[in-house]
């Protein structure tokens, strides 16, 4: 198989340059072993005008074979060993032999460095790439739809099956010419990717790191690319849990692209170095080295003794925890009174916004008049903790019915988002930069809009009852603000005002006399025409929160609990 590489001289630069960027020198003709035969490379023409370096990959039939026996998933399994294992096209159609090889021979070039001349890895480059023989199940307008996106000009002429009996058609191979001015490591790069796609098979298994390849390779331009899920699908030889989690890691590409932001600053609702649940009783300033979540599903768990307030404990007191009820921890009473604000509007359907790891959504699925629940959040990692959490893969059929998980950012309006009874943002406002509130209150209220929306957000003056907690910090590090009650009701207010809902406010957990509940609530719920009437706003107070128990516990589930990445 052929593959060759042109360029021609401009005013800043000689086209023999080429041969820095593919650190191969235009004099000398080289050979590699690879694990099918032998790639050589060498320059056809290298003159100051014009500059054309060449791969040529001989593959050795017997050792394909050899290598490729009884493993599905490699060369066996394609279409073409499948009618002949030593008669076939593999050794002269530009396939993942060729990919693979490409990433041998011009490794540094395809990573964008250039020692020699390091300023001219990042400079777009005129250059034409032919290959005479490329497989495309789907024929020259699928090689047209792949490349074009990426400013390429296509030629993709169809190779006849037999010139002599014209009446039998095209073959499934196209002569392919491509042009454009692009970086010389962006043209391998996409070359290494869609070439197998366009094949649509390939000559080894493929395990799950070839997501982290799929996702180096595409670097830049697959995240946007209209083909995204075809090129997702048979790059990872339609494997479905590979391509699921490639999905979700391009996704997470695209909004932090789209919001100017490193990826990490999107997917940090749980990090990193761990993905264990922070403990019922957690305090806040412990849970900025754990992940911000609710807790874990099991309730009743008692609190550290440093996470709360009071500071005056009795000698006796581990004598009084052995016989004392254990305090319901505050994250489990947010949920029960979030739960009895679903149950008092007659919701049935629900969104749960920035789900995080699945509390919640537990809590939902154990009550069945919540006939449809779907999880929302933008984080790929806290989505997989959620569906293990909820034990999706065991559900049986009628309870996965009832369940469905999102990838999405808040800040972008969505379809799937519609048409819902009720929608909840539990603890998630805070995590969202002020400037970037409006784009969620028009996602949330203007476009999905559902009857009844439930928010709760942490009480800032209640944060002098944290002993924990140092003076004027936040409950977590990537809290945005945190407002007191006057702040969150002017908001709420603005909310029902702005788009027609009625608002009615309620504490979560113990209220101190003097700063309030630990957590605020407010929920909102549409006017009778739609956003006609004039809405309102009143206290209420959910059954949730006529338990007894510590006003302090476990508020890093509080505040920590479904988390928005920072700027959604």
């Amino acid at each position: 198989m052929f593959l060759t590489i042109s360029t021609h001289a401009t005013d800043q630069r000689p086209a023999t340059d080429l041969g820095f960027l593919l650190h191969k020198h235009p004099g000398k003709a080289q050979s590699f072993s690879t694990a099918h035969g032998r790639a050589h490379v060498f320059y056809p023409e290298a003159t100051a005008e014009r500059c054309t370096a060449a791969l040529l990959l001989e593959v050795d039939p017997i050792a394909l074979v050899r290598r490729g026996r009884g493993s599905k998933g490699r060369g066996g399994s394609s279409p073409d060993f499948a009618l002949a294992q030593y008669v076939n096209d593999r050794p002269y159609a530009a396939s993942s032999l060729l990919a693979v090889a490409m990433s041998a021979v011009f490794k540094s070039a395809m990573k964008g460095v250039c020692t020699a001349r390091p300023e001219l890895a990042d400079q777009a480059q005129p250059l034409r790439v032919e290959l005479p023989a490329v497989p495309a199940k789907g024929g020259a307008e699928l090689v047209h739809r792949l490349f074009e996106p990426l400013g390429w000009q296509v030629e993709a002429e169809p190779i006849v099956l037999d010139p002599t009996f014209p009446e039998w058609g095209d073959s499934r191979y196209v002569q392919l010419r491509l042009t454009g001015t692009l970086r010389v490591a962006d043209a391998l790069s996409q070359l290494y990717v869609l070439l197998p796609v366009l094949d649509d098979a390939k000559h080894y298994w493929v395990a799950p790191d070839e997501v982290d390849k799929l996702l180096a390779r595409g670097e830049g331009w697959l995240p946007r690319h209209p083909e995204q899920q075809l090129i997702t699908r048979r790059y990872l030889a339609r494997r479905w849990s590979l391509a699921r989690a490639a999905t979700a890691r391009l996704e997470l590409a695209r909004l932090a692209e789209a919001d100017d932001r490193e990826l990490e600053e999107i997917d940090n609702a749980v990090p990193q170095e761990t993905g264990e649940l922070p403990e019922e009783g957690q305090s806040p300033a412990d849970a900025e080295h754990l992940p911000t979540t609710d807790a874990l599903p099991t309730t009743g768990a008692q609190p550290d003794a440093d996470a709360r307030p009071d500071t005056n404990a009795q000698p006796d007191a581990d004598q009084q925890q052995d016989t004392d009820p254990k305090p319901v921890p505050l994250a489990v009473r947010r949920r029960e009174a979030i739960l009895a604000q679903l149950r008092a509007a007659g919701a049935t359907r629900v969104l749960d916004l920035g789900c995080g790891e699945g509390a919640l959504l537990a809590d939902l699925l154990k009550d069945r008049t919540f006939t449809e629940v779907v999880g929302v959040e933008v984080s790929a990692r806290a989505l997989v903790i959620a569906a293990r959490r909820l034990r999706l893969d065991r559900m049986n059929e009628r309870q996965a019915a009832r369940i469905r998980l999102i990838q999405g950012a808040l800040t972008y309006t969505d379809s799937r988002l519609s048409g819902y009874d009720a929608a909840v943002l539990s603890e998630v406002i805070e995590h969202v930069d002020q400037p970037r509130l409006p784009a969620l209150e028009y996602a949330v209220f203007g476009a999905a809009r559902p009857r009844t929306v439930v928010v709760t957000t942490p009480n800032a003056e209640y944060n002098v009852r944290w002993e924990t907690l140092p003076a004027g910090e936040m409950r977590h590090a990537d809290h945005r603000f945190e407002w007191d009650r006057g702040e969150f009701r002017d908001w709420a207010e603005r909310i029902g005002r702005s788009y027609g809902y009625e608002v009615a406010f309620g504490p979560v957990g113990d209220e101190d006399p003097e700063v309030g509940p630990p957590t605020q609530l407010a929920t909102f719920s549409l006017g009778r025409e739609d956003g006609t009437d004039t809405p309102t706003s009143t206290d209420t107070s959910s059954d949730a929160d006529a338990d007894t128990s510590s006003d302090a516990d476990a508020d890093t589930s509080s505040d920590a609990t479904t988390q928005t990445p920072k700027g959604e």
